[in-house]
């Protein structure tokens, strides 16, 4: 038997030959049930021309956005996909490579590798911002149906809230499981030379949507909260305030479009490290199981996450023994999400038993698929609405801005922990599985944790595109029927309302995911990196780094400066939104002293807003992604390759808790606020909207947005960005240290460290510099 030359090539068994194929069909399964989503949302209709109107304007602004976002960062993706095809020719290809093409001679196997890895780091980016790109015109399309379906019921409105996110969540699903599967099948041993650049194609692409997205989104969000809510007092979304455009438009290139790609590359990036560890634990017991297994895994996750998907809009109606109806929306997304996680964990049991013959792989499905689950309640208790951090930081506007905000950063703070407390008890129970076996299998056991973990994404991605769907529904009834009373109008934006508020649930949970695949993907690129270290010294007949010695002044230097950089990002990211959010402001109250823009007589110029917040955003996606790209190349040619271990460990640890703290403290606030506009509103008592206790949770929601939708999710995919260019540069580095062995000094090395760290330079003050004025 040999499908596909899988059993001469690679050395498959019939049962594994099979299992790849049925791989490639479940993307293709994942695939055609994204095209059966996006058919049924578009079959609704689009309510009234006034709905129509205003989705109009919001499809052209987030359109016209991601086309100037291709158009500045094209150039730097060209720069980099020669640099990709160069990069083979300046270390020897690995062994494996040799093995697997040595019919071609030493030059065809150069060349094969170098057109191998240039191709999968354009379908990386490609399909990263095919991810982005469509899951955003697919949010777009779907949050005008949503809100039109509010007036007949609140489970159609759900079914194409959610339904549209999960084609988001199987595109994302169906292209990772493609295109890893393909470059396996292609290169089999060496699939590694070509997995880096799929890898970091992917991951590039989403550090873009996610910098630009997050910039973009929270600029407009703050101006509009700031002069509309806390110097007007009118209500969110109001159609005098000439930010709400631009607002509406920035959830779908923040929260849909960077999300999508965020997720997308944790989800590239658990497999790439998975089978570049599987492929050294199969080099040294001579078992496919380690490659094929975890493959296998993702496609049953595809199959667990289209079962899950489906069933959501069913929970509401079916009354089941003990459980009952879904009493909203959120309880329906859970339990769409366990059945997806009994499916999956329950067939990894079968296959770890009859297939790899060790029930530990099954147990490293379950931790994973368990961690994802765990931090669902973990990330609600810190910003839910009826948990007691959330509760506190209300009680704490009764005293102003200043308690409100120092209550937040606490929750946050302490949420952080917790968060890395149950990343590491799960990195601790892959330890005691395999300990016994050796380092290099601990290794690959935190990899297939992050492939358990990820194995929902389809449900994860599904839950995130949801919030920002039905927080632009109900922006589009809002301004659409400002001035409608009858009942079926309120009854609408009441269902409107409802779908909003599980929203803003689903999106911190998401987040929350999102931050701790970030985390595990970028311990097993760190893993990786050890191991591609070790055999292209090996290679070159050098002494193997086996470790990473922080006792070692340099490593030390690397960690300090590695922990550094998550904070650097995140000041220039959170500076270029206040630089925003104040060209926004001002010129919102510009507009408001127009005649008739405050009486509603007269349309204000929301394209004036969505100019300012687009400018920004594009202005910071080249220096941004500059830092993170060139960060690890100057430390690595400066203090050598084990210092730049040392770097990606301190990026790992500072990322994972300022991330998880900017993230939890700004849903906390924006939930806080949320609570009190609630409340009825009565300004003797200090209650609801209107109140001082209301301004001061928008004060405190105004400092958490940047914080939870541009720094903290920016962090994810810089940190695997700086992982895998260091993954990329290590055999060079390896080759042509800055010291020689004899004592003399590489003059070229040091010209290179010198420029890269000037560019380094110049990308920190081009962030710094203010974006020209309109």
């Amino acid at each position: 038997m040999d499908i596909l030359w899988l059993g001469s090539r690679h050395g498959l068994n019939g049962f594994e030959q099979v299992a790849i194929v049925l791989v490639l069909v479940a993307a293709f399964i994942s695939l055609l049930y994204a095209w059966w989503l996006r058919s049924t949302v578009l079959k609704k209709d689009k309510g009234t021309e006034k709905m129509q109107e205003i989705w109009n304007a919001i499809r052209v602004g987030a359109d016209s956005y991601l086309s100037q976002q291709l158009k500045t960062i094209l150039p730097l993706i060209g720069v980099l996909t020669v640099v990709m095809f160069l990069s083979v020719y300046v270390v020897p290809p690995s062994l494996e490579a040799r093995e697997e093409f040595e019919a071609f001679g030493e030059q065809g196997i150069i060349f094969i590798i170098a057109v191998g890895r240039t191709i999968a780091f354009i379908m990386g980016a490609s399909f990263s911002l095919i991810v982005g790109q469509w899951g955003m015109r697919m949010a777009v399309q779907a949050n005008v149906r949503v809100a039109s379906a509010s007036r007949r019921s609140l489970n159609e409105s759900l079914s194409i809230a959610y339904y549209a996110g999960t084609y988001t969540g199987m595109l994302t699903d169906g292209l990772g499981l493609l295109g890893g599967t393909l470059i396996f099948i292609i290169f089999g041993k060496a699939a590694p030379d070509a997995l880096l650049g799929f890898g970091f194609g992917g991951t590039l692409l989403a550090l873009f949507m996610r910098v630009g997205g997050g910039i973009y989104t929270k600029a407009a969000d703050v101006g509009a909260d700031l002069v509309g809510k806390v110097e007007k007092d009118i209500p969110e979304d109001d159609p005098r305030n000439a930010a709400v455009i631009a607002d509406l438009v920035g959830d779908n290139v923040g929260d849909c479009a960077g999300m999508a790609a965020d997720i997308f590359e944790s989800y590239e990036v658990t497999i790439v490290s998975g089978l570049i560890l599987g492929l050294a634990l199969v080099a040294i017991t001579g078992d496919l199981k380690w490659i094929v297994y975890p493959l296998i895994i993702r496609a049953v996750g595809v199959i667990s996450s289209i079962i899950g998907t489906f069933t959501v809009p069913i929970w509401e109606k079916v009354n089941l023994p003990l459980l009952g109806k879904a009493h909203d929306a959120e309880e329906a997304m859970f339990r769409s999400y366990e059945v997806s996680s009994i499916f999956t964990v329950t067939i990894s049991i079968f296959l770890a038993w009859l297939y790899a013959n060790d029930w530990r792989l099954a147990a490293l499905t379950a931790i994973g698929v368990g961690l994802a689950v765990a931090f669902n309640p973990l990330t609600s208790y810190f910003t839910s609405t009826k948990k007691a951090p959330v509760k506190e930081i209300v009680g704490s506007t009764k005293t102003g801005p200043a308690t409100t905000i120092l209550s937040g950063l606490s929750v946050g703070m302490e949420s952080s922990v917790w968060a890395l407390v149950v990343i590491a008890v799960s990195f601790i129970a892959g330890i005691l599985l395999y300990s016994g076996d050796g380092a290099q299998y601990v290794l690959y056991a935190i990899a297939m944790i992050g492939i358990g973990m990820l194995s929902h994404t389809g449900n994860n991605v599904a839950m995130d595109s949801y919030g920002p769907i039905s927080d632009n529904a109900n922006g589009i009834g809002e301004m659409a029927w400002h001035d409608m009373e009858d009942e079926n109008t309120l009854k609408a934006r009441q269902i409107m309302a409802d779908l909003d508020a599980v929203g803003n649930t689903t999106k911190a949970i998401t987040k929350g995911v999102a931050i701790a695949s970030a985390v595990i993907a970028a311990v097993s690129l760190f893993a990786s990196y050890i191991t591609d270290v070790g055999r292209v010294q090996t290679q070159l007949g050098m002494a193997i780094m086996d470790s990473i010695r922080v006792s070692d002044t340099r490593v030390f230097v690397g960690l300090l400066l590695g922990g550094a950089l998550p904070w650097l990002f995140s000041s220039l990211s959170i500076r270029a939104v206040s630089r925003a959010a104040g060209q926004i402001v001002e010129e919102v109250r510009r507009q408001f002293k127009i005649p008739g823009i405050m009486e509603g007589t007269k349309t204000p110029d929301y394209a004036q807003v969505v100019g300012i917040s687009t400018a920004s955003a594009q202005k910071e996606l080249v220096p941004l992604a500059t830092i993170a790209v060139l960060m690890p190349l100057v430390v690595g040619l400066v203090l050598q390759v084990e210092a730049l271990g040392g770097f990606l460990a301190g990026i790992i640890l500072s990322g994972q808790l300022l991330a998880v703290f900017l993230s939890n403290a700004g849903g906390a606030w924006d939930n806080a606020k949320k609570s009190i506009e609630d409340e009825p509103r009565d300004l003797k008592n200090n209650t609801g909207k209107g109140s001082e206790r209301h301004k001061a949770g928008v004060v405190g929601d105004t400092v958490g947005d940047p914080m939870k939708d541009t720094a903290g999710p920016a962090l994810n995919p810089m940190i695997k960005v700086a992982n895998l260019v260091s993954l990329l540069a290590a055999p060079i580095i390896v080759k042509y240290p800055m010291m020689r062995a004899d004592g003399s000094v590489n003059i070229v090395v040091v010209i290179v460290a010198v420029a890269l760290l000037a560019a380094t330079i110049w990308a920190i003050s081009r962030s710094k510099s203010p974006v020209k004025e309109l």
